[in-house]
């Protein structure tokens, strides 16, 4: 639910977003879905929580994980976001853009109001990409395996992978099937010093979508502009 900017970045740098909706809901995952940032203070956070039902248990998929209380979660979670960003000068379409996500509340799934919450931070940046849903691609069950299946399945030809899949990604299956692995590696300052640990609501909130999408573009364009992204 409203990705951190490290995600966000890897997203609107590919061309294909594949929604891994059939993997298991993992229980450090049902309080901590999100940390909001002050605006004035990124170091400043607070998490926004979405309490989750698991019908299966520990095996439930993400798809089938339901709020507990969708109508007071959905009005705690607009009331936390715009008491962080309501003096932002770029409130007014922040406002606007969220409202799909209020809407998914109803649907009674976290999946939904995660999905939707990321589509409209991609469509705020002006991302011209795809979404694939992988319970409706065929794959092996083996990790990496299945990341390969995943992209292959997507007619890609590259993998982005950011710094935590890099630290257990088997390379093989995508070379079996001929398709590279991106390492994917924003800076570490600017706005992306606290890129790892709170949502990109707040670079919006601080950039706006015109501003954020120029940074987001000056970061994919060529490694050699990394730092103008900064």
């Amino acid at each position: 639910m409203f990705p951190r900017l490290t995600t966000l970045a890897k997203l609107f740098a590919a061309d294909t977003w594949i929604v891994l909706d059939d993997v298991q809901f993992t229980r450090r995952d049902y309080q901590h879905r999100t940390r909001l940032a002050a605006l004035s203070d990124p170091d400043r956070t607070r998490w926004l929580s979405i309490p989750t039902h698991l019908p299966q248990g520990r095996q439930t998929a993400i798809r089938d994980a339901l709020i507990a209380d969708p109508a007071s979660t959905r009005r705690r979670t607009k009331a936390m976001i715009r008491q962080e960003y309501r003096t932002s000068p770029h409130w007014p379409v922040l406002q606007m853009a969220l409202e799909p996500v209020w809407a998914a509340f109803d649907t009674g799934r976290t999946a939904a109001v995660a999905e939707t919450s990321t589509c409209i931070l991609l469509d705020l940046l002006g991302w011209p990409g795809r979404v694939l849903t992988a319970s409706g691609l065929p794959t092996r069950p083996e990790r990496s395996e299945r990341l390969a299946d995943l992209t292959a399945a997507a007619g890609a030809g590259a993998y982005l992978c950011g710094t935590g899949g890099m630290t257990y990604l088997d390379p093989a299956p995508f070379t079996a099937r001929g398709i590279a692995v991106a390492p994917f590696l924003p800076p570490t300052t600017g706005i992306w010093a606290s890129a790892r640990r709170v949502t990109a609501l707040w670079a919006l909130a601080n950039l706006g979508p015109a501003g954020l999408a120029a940074r987001l573009r000056a970061l994919t364009r060529t490694p050699d502009a990394l730092e103008a992204a900064a």
